[in-house]
């Protein structure tokens, strides 16, 4: 798999993290935050994930780097 696009995605969004209702924006409307929250619930969702405030974020890296993780190429 081809990881530029995961890249691109961190050096277009242009801060070093994601709130969790931000997730559709940032991957192209690909993640949705509810699917995000039930995740993370079970344990399979972005490493490091923590809270500012009442807001669920993540670290703009790690999200990218578990998005390419769960992508393949058919």
């Amino acid at each position: 798999m081809d990881n530029n696009i995961f890249e691109e995605m961190v050096r277009s969004w242009g801060s070093p993290i994601v709130p969790r209702q931000q997730v559709g924006k940032f991957s192209g409307g690909v993640l949705n935050p509810r699917t995000m929250a039930n995740l993370d619930c079970l344990g399979v969702g972005p490493k490091n994930r923590f809270r500012i405030g009442s807001k669920v974020v993540y670290r703009t890296k790690d999200l990218a780097e578990w998005l390419a993780k769960r992508s393949s190429v058919n």
